[in-house]
């Protein structure tokens, strides 16, 4: 999911990155709306607050605003730099860091809302900010890698391009295009995932609170090791073929003399 890049990535491999990630951004929007009756995986509405709040004149709370604003964009300027930066050594790690460091900020979350949360609305501003800036790093990352095909933090262009592609779906040309089959396959997923991520976080979190934030912890981490072990796998596949090939050689040369 992690290893390949752009181009040579194949649908498999975002259709597997985009469902682990987009189901991890479903809990985690319905999660901060639940706790703090505000949405942290994308900004598209803060921006009409932002200029609301301009309106009326209530210049902190612009700035406060603005600053998830500005999170959400450093989280997915950051996670770019960084695989821009990093490729060159270890494309793995290029596209690792970024989701170590979200890791970091979800955990970092629900330790502190398990806690030590007093529901101060000081304490929501920063918890938002950490989440914003944690799911910015989670779309630059997956949009990046991807080539802009995926996208998980938030729906509106993929509902968008679900409903042209259903609509050039009409005519036999379309529905025969695989490019564009595949593309709505990958959509598809992307959508179903995240709104099963958001009905699991509504019926869990009542039972296991912030402790919700360690479960996309771990599905983070699946994505992390998933490459780790198809990795391992390839290089004990690569050596057992290695040594057929020795035993092979030895065997045809010993039947020869």
């Amino acid at each position: 999911m992690l290893r390949k890049y752009s181009n040579s990535r194949t649908l498999a491999d975002n259709i597997r990155l985009g469902t682990l990630t987009s189901f991890t951004a479903g809990m985690i929007n319905v999660a901060s709306f639940i706790i703090f009756m505000s949405f942290s995986s994308n900004v598209t509405g803060y921006f009409a607050i932002f200029a609301a709040e301009i309106v009326k004149g209530n210049y902190y709370q612009v700035l406060v605003v603005a600053s998830w604003i500005f999170l959400f964009f450093f989280g997915s300027f950051f996670a770019n730099l960084i695989v821009i930066h990093v490729s060159s050594r270890s494309r793995y790690w290029a596209h690792a860091m970024p989701l170590l460091l979200e890791i970091f900020c979800l955990a970092s979350v629900g330790v502190y809302g398990q806690y030590y949360y007093q529901e101060t609305l000081m304490e929501t501003e920063y918890l938002l900010s950490v989440m914003l800036f944690a799911m910015g790093l989670q779309n630059g990352l997956t949009a990046s890698i991807s080539n802009f095909s995926v996208k998980t933090t938030h729906l509106t262009g993929a509902t968008t391009d679900m409903g042209i592609l259903l609509s050039m779906f009409t005519k036999k040309e379309f529905r025969d295009n695989t490019e564009l089959r595949n593309k709505a396959k990958l959509i598809l997923s992307i959508i179903t995932s995240y709104l099963t991520g958001a009905i699991v976080a509504g019926c869990t979190y009542q039972y296991i609170q912030f402790k919700l934030f360690f479960v996309v912890c771990f599905i983070l981490f699946i994505v992390l090791v998933y490459d780790l072990y198809t990795l391992k796998v390839l290089k004990c596949m690569v050596v057992l073929r290695k040594r057929r090939e020795v035993v092979s050689r030895e065997k045809l040369i010993t039947e020869n003399t």
